[in-house]
């Protein structure tokens, strides 16, 4: 069991998960971050502090989804959940297709992980595996945890994931609306089966996307087409149909991010993505906050804050 009054700080970013075609494959990790700071209490004390992005909406108690994770991690690995201080700064947006369910998940693995060092040593296969059980698929945990463009996969050992480096060029922008979606109501309003040429489809996309984003950004237009989600999920989403249906018409490459409603655009470098900006301003208002972000390569972090470790 940890000892009382370690202290742990952790640090995860946002992601985009599909890109597109990638459907339940491909995630992106964006430099947007949650903090936490947890520090162990006697057993059986639980403080849950919480600012920024759902504080006004999320548990204080142990039905927190963090506090959740943690307890899953030290039950996992057979040792005792320790009492808890938890100090969230939440700035990924909730319920925007950011990854902030994952990103929530990957923090308690990571802290539980930071609080467990030197007695149990939780490895990135084990921080996958669960994180996936978790949050029932690895595209967006996984470019959580380790940063970068990730494809994930499932066989029969378990979640898998390969890390890919972003090629320089290419700049992200995100439009972050005021409304929320549901990710289960986004999955049921497909279909369990697709035309055959539709698959076709987005084999070729998905392949072409992997050369767009590491080697030649110019072939991103083409490269995040999709037939398999985002056209049986605009009935949902109308706004977010309209900007990205407006921004691909100009030539720019804009996907649904993630299960919606944020709009995600991979430009070909900053000139682009400020033309790109530019004109879904124009054509929209102010209904949309723009964010220009880079792509984070690192991933999820924990360190030993604790006061006079080393």
């Amino acid at each position: 069991m940890p000892v009382e009054g370690r202290t742990v700080a952790v640090r995860v970013p946002a992601t985009s998960a599909n890109l597109g075609p990638g459907f339940d494959t491909l995630g992106l990790a964006l430099s947007i971050y949650d903090e936490l700071i947890v520090t162990t209490l006697p057993e059986g004390e639980l403080e849950v502090l919480v600012e920024g992005q759902g504080a006004d909406d999320v548990p204080r108690d142990a039905s927190h989804l963090v506090v959740r994770t943690i307890a899953y991690a030290f039950d996992a690995v057979g040792r005792r959940m320790p009492g808890l201080r938890l100090q969230a700064r939440n700035v990924i947006p909730h319920g925007r297709g950011l990854g902030s369910s994952g990103a929530a998940v990957v923090s308690g693995l990571l802290a539980a992980k930071g609080l467990l060092a030197g007695d149990v040593e939780l490895g990135p296969d084990a921080l996958l595996r669960m994180a996936t059980e978790l949050e029932g698929h690895p595209d967006n945990v996984a470019p959580a945890l380790f940063g970068g463009l990730t494809i994930a996969w499932v066989d029969e050992s378990g979640p898998q994931h390969k890390k890919l480096l972003v090629h320089r060029g290419v700049s992200p922008l995100v439009f972050v609306p005021e409304h929320t979606m549901s990710t289960s109501v986004a999955r049921s309003l497909q279909p369990l089966q697709v035309p055959r040429e539709d698959a076709v489809f987005n084999v070729s996309r998905s392949a072409l996307l992997i050369a767009a984003l590491t080697q030649s950004p110019e072939l991103m237009l083409a490269a995040t087409e999709d037939k398999l989600h985002q056209n049986y999920r605009a009935q949902a989403m109308p706004e977010t149909d309209r900007l990205v249906r407006t921004l691909r018409a100009a030539g720019f490459a804009a996907v649904v991010s993630g299960a919606g409603p944020s709009v995600l655009v991979l430009a070909d470098g900053p000139g682009q993505r400020l033309e790109a900006a530019a004109a879904a301003a124009a054509a929209t208002g102010s209904s949309w906050d723009a964010q220009l972000l880079a792509v984070d390569f690192k991933g999820g972090t924990v360190r030993d804050i604790t006061e006079g470790s080393t």
